[in-house]
């Protein structure tokens, strides 16, 4: 018998790189997923290859920075499963550049993908989990909450706060059954990484050398 028979999982950036991997890994262990992201194209590509290791998934497009969308995923899952098990907040954002020459429409478009989708995602996961009496959620940090990079302000910002979302999430989770994580991954050659875009680094350009494009993560609740 598989660990996760029975259980309902919403990946969000589900599409693409470490949430495609996550969904698929949940998925081959019996959990039915749900994969969230704005790439529509790449999330249907991701569900079928997932239904087609004889797993359950389906996808649902969402911009998880938008508070009604978010609503809607979670309704929809809802409707479908009428349960939720384990959240895992993984979609993200990188931009960067030098504090003093840094547009504020970028610092908005990391913070916003960075954390505002996460606490949309937990505040309604959260409220499934609680009445159901428990759950799991994972948030994906970075070793950029722990070693800052150079031209990497929003991005580092943004993964120091989702330390103390977590943590926060664990604390008022704690007598509902609801437990939280964060897995602070190292540099992982993923999709946009390949395609020549600082996916990883938080510096727009950058392509990891061959010894760091892999890192042991760390999961910590920060």
């Amino acid at each position: 018998m598989r660990k996760l028979n029975g259980k309902v999982a919403i990946v969000t950036g589900g599409g693409t790189g470490i949430g495609k991997g996550i969904a698929r890994g949940l998925a081959l262990e019996g959990a039915s997923t749900v994969l969230a992201a704005r790439g529509e194209k790449r999330l249907n590509e991701a569900a079928k290859e997932i239904r087609a290791l004889g797993g359950t998934s389906v996808d649902i497009p969402t911009d998880v920075t938008s508070e009604s969308q978010v609503k809607t995923l979670f309704g929809r899952t809802l409707e479908l499963s009428q349960r939720l098990d384990i959240l895992v907040n993984n979609a993200g954002a990188v931009d960067g550049g030098p504090l003093d020459e840094l547009p504020v429409e970028t610092w908005d478009k990391v913070i916003a993908v960075n954390l505002r989708g996460p606490f949309l995602c937990t505040r309604s996961a959260m409220q499934i989990m609680k009445r159901q009496g428990g759950g799991r959620i994972l948030n994906t940090g970075s070793i950029s909450a722990q070693r800052p990079r150079f031209n990497a302000g929003p991005y580092a910002t943004s993964k120091f706060g989702i330390c103390g979302l977590t943590i926060v999430t664990a604390l008022e989770g704690r007598n509902h059954g609801i437990s939280a994580c964060c897995l602070h991954r190292g540099n992982v050659d993923v999709e946009n990484t390949a395609e020549g875009v600082g996916a990883v680094s938080g510096i727009p350009g950058y392509q990891p050398s061959r010894r760091c494009r892999w890192r042991r993560s760390r999961r910590s609740r920060c």
